[in-house]
């Protein structure tokens, strides 16, 4: 039996540009479904929507295997249950969860923390059949890319295994990145190389990460070293974050990076796609330990080109042009994988 790898796409990328009017949800599920590159469609809806979108998975053969959602420790863990139940509802296999770094309370999380969270979603993904995977994300837990080994052997010493999102463009951008080295405090460990952001270098955290065998999920949204930051997206919001730990701007951070070369005056920066490789090589590599590993829990990506601020917020470019660009690179790289 061959190795299974579906390519997804996450809702908010069946669009053109944020200045365009939004596509009513069949005309979503229309376009990906026409676009001949995707398996399944990534959301998470509320809950008085969950019939709509079994319909028109139905309807379309484009089933709701992922979603997700982001949750603040001491006030959302009944909504995380919720959801897992929303996605075992769909038939979805996991759902792509962010932890805000910082509690309700104000405090940054602990490890600790993050660790019983997953423990009790797990449970509950269990029961529906809907798995959490916990994301590697700005202005999470996970930004501190250093917790993220210690929460899974809190989870493995407690007898679970632990199933994580990989969304690596959060750690790309980062790479020759002085101001976004900054938070949470990264830096310093990647002087002295316990940190290591380069998939290019030996025991970077990419690899890390992989090689351990806690990959679940992964969001495929391209971003490169030092990304330009996104001078056309306005994001006060950035300013009003309750921790102290952020960079505090009203312009994007800037995580995401066009696949597919720009016309003239469609982006702000210049593009390279030489750039995009140390991105596209952990997903290489992603690839290459699934296809080898018949203990791999992987089997979902989604791409995911947006159009916030931190990502591509005010640009001109068609976002779903870049998703389907994506995701066929995608399954031509998965097939060069299971070839050879």
């Amino acid at each position: 039996m061959a190795k299974e790898l579906l390519i997804g796409v996450n809702e908010s990328g069946v669009m053109e540009t944020d200045a365009d009017p939004d596509y009513d949800l069949e005309t979503k599920f229309r376009m990906a479904k026409e676009s001949g590159v995707y398996d399944f469609f990534d959301k998470t809806p509320p809950a008085d929507q969950v019939n709509s979108y079994a319909k028109l998975a139905e309807k379309y053969d484009l089933p709701v295997l992922a979603g997700g959602w982001y949750y603040v420790l001491g006030q959302d863990e009944d909504l995380l249950a919720e959801n897992l139940r929303i996605g075992g509802a769909l038939g979805s296999r996991v759902h792509n969860t962010q932890i805000m770094m910082d509690h309700a309370d104000g405090h940054l999380v602990t490890n600790q923390e993050v660790a019983e969270a997953y423990l009790r979603a797990y449970e509950v993904g269990e029961k529906t059949g809907c798995m959490p995977t916990f994301e590697v994300h700005v202005n999470m837990w996970s930004e501190d890319f250093r917790q993220v080994t210690p929460v899974a052997d809190l989870v493995a010493a407690r007898g679970a295994p632990f199933h994580m999102t990989l969304d690596h463009s959060h750690v790309i951008f980062k790479i020759d990145n002085p101001r976004e080295q900054e938070v949470l405090g990264i830096k310093e460990s990647i002087g002295t190389g316990d940190l290591v952001l380069d998939p290019f270098k030996p025991a970077n955290i990419c690899d890390e990460w992989i090689a351990r065998g806690l990959v679940g999920h992964c969001h495929a949204r391209a971003a490169v070293p030092d990304n330009p930051r996104n001078i056309w997206a306005h994001h006060p919001g950035l300013d009003e974050l309750p921790s102290s730990q952020h960079p505090k701007d009203t312009i994007g951070r800037g995580i995401q990076y066009p696949f597919v070369e720009p016309k003239p005056g469609h982006w702000h920066s210049d593009w390279d796609g030489a750039k995009l490789e140390p991105w596209k090589e952990v997903l290489r590599r992603l690839m290459a330990y699934h296809a080898s590993h018949d203990d791999s829990p992987l089997s979902t990506i989604s791409t995911e080109f947006i159009p916030f601020p931190d990502y591509g917020g005010g640009a001109k470019y068609s976002i779903f042009e870049n998703s389907v660009a994506c995701a066929t690179w995608l399954k031509q790289t998965w097939q060069e994988q299971i070839s050879t």
